[in-house]
């Protein structure tokens, strides 16, 4: 029988909590492995985390992260629950926790040790700081992280706050984690497919948000010696790059290339800037890109929002009108394209579920099971691997 998903028949035993682990486990899990969360007695924080909430546990971000996964309680501090893991483990393809390395290694569940029990399973570890660093061990937040990356630093000084670090309104950190990880364990997986063999994979949120948010901001800090005095890509961080003013609202123009420049000022009513020394050539207006982002602000008022797209979408220039956040919500497109879909659960009711965004001609993922209780699947997990002595 043709296998209905790409990762079918991978079981993964994930013991992480918050948002790191479980967004890359939830991943996996709508991509077709079989996820059995194991939680403890008192469960992931997360499923009180966010009210409202219709059900005690199962909170909204703990139910928009956890799809698709098996929940089954065992208290490791009892040793026939660490037994009970220790089977679990036994017939794992792989095992992924973010516990600090020190505390997994009291409870028996460091890599030596469970390749013990399963020699070629993949051993991922979330953890905050890389091990070979001086923060390893350290605990991390994504806050924390925001701060030690430099993205507070980034958005307070270019925010027109005066300076005063701020934190981005989302768990970009834990988020962005949770891709590395994800891509690590499948690459993983590849390689075991091939080699047959496992092994032991780190996945360090500082130093993944670091990469992530210095790909562009390293800027001439990429070349020794360095081009440019001060790390951070310019148009990036330029205090006039915002959403433009409207005659009812807020727009987002990109003029991408020198063609779309010269139309887009045609359009603004102000084709002589050109005649400007400042911004009579593309390598001249890149360098005064602030002093145009100004000339801009000051011109786009004059028409609507819905003028303004008529005219960028006509002339082929990147444009959006700036969406409330709330309004995403009712955005047609995202409702067109599934990236929303309605679905219904047992204890939950009606709610909004977030597939992959990606699309596969092969083998489309299927529908995941809604976010579990806890312990819900406690019974039916063990009574699959045989284990007889129920936790406690």
């Amino acid at each position: 029988m043709m296998s209905q998903s790409m990762l079918e028949g991978i079981r993964i035993i994930d013991m992480t909590t918050m948002i790191f682990g479980p967004y890359c486990t939830q991943m996996l899990a709508d991509l077709g492995a079989d996820v059995i969360k194991v939680e403890a007695p008192a469960g992931d924080l997360m499923r009180i985390a966010g009210n409202p909430a219709k059900t005690p546990g199962m909170g909204p971000a703990f139910v928009t992260t956890n799809r698709g996964k098996r929940s089954v309680v065992l208290d490791l501090k009892q040793e026939r629950d660490r037994r009970a893991l220790a089977a679990l483990l036994g017939d794992a393809d792989v095992f992924i926790h973010n516990v600090r390395a020190d505390a997994i290694a009291r409870l028996g569940f460091d890599y030596p040790s469970v390749k013990a029990l399963r020699p070629n399973i993949i051993y991922a570890h979330c953890v905050g700081f890389g091990s070979s660093g001086p923060y390893a061990g350290l605990q991390a937040y994504d806050d924390v992280i925001q701060a030690a990356s430099g993205m507070t630093d980034l958005v307070g000084r270019y925010d027109g706050d005066g300076g005063q670090p701020r934190y981005v309104p989302s768990v970009i950190a834990d988020k962005v984690g949770a891709l590395y990880a994800s891509q690590a364990v499948l690459a993983a997986v590849v390689h075991r497919l091939r080699s047959g063999e496992g092994q032991q994979v780190e996945i360090p949120m500082f130093e993944a948000f670091t990469q992530f948010l210095f790909q562009e901001h390293l800027f001439g800090h990429a070349f020794e010696p360095p081009t440019s005095e001060d790390a951070g890509y310019f148009r990036q961080l330029d205090p006039h790059r915002n959403p433009f003013p409207t005659a009812d609202g807020h727009i987002s123009i990109v003029p991408h290339n020198d063609h779309c420049w010269l139309t887009l000022l045609d359009l603004l009513g102000c084709p002589e800037l050109t005649e400007r020394p400042e911004f009579s050539s593309q390598p001249e207006r890149r360098a005064n890109i602030s002093l145009l982002y100004k000339e801009m602000a000051q011109r786009t008022p004059q028409k609507t929002t819905a003028e303004w797209m008529t005219l960028c979408r006509a002339s082929s220039i990147p444009a959006m009108p700036v969406c409330a956040f709330d309004r995403v919500l009712q955005d047609p497109h995202l409702w067109a394209t599934g990236l929303f879909q309605r679905r219904h659960h047992p204890s939950e009711g009606d709610y909004v579920e977030m597939p992959l965004p990606t699309r596969f001609s092969a083998r489309a993922p299927q529908p995941a099971r809604p976010a579990p209780h806890l312990g819900q699947h406690t019974d039916e997990v063990l009574a699959e691997y045989k284990i007889t002595e129920p936790p406690r």
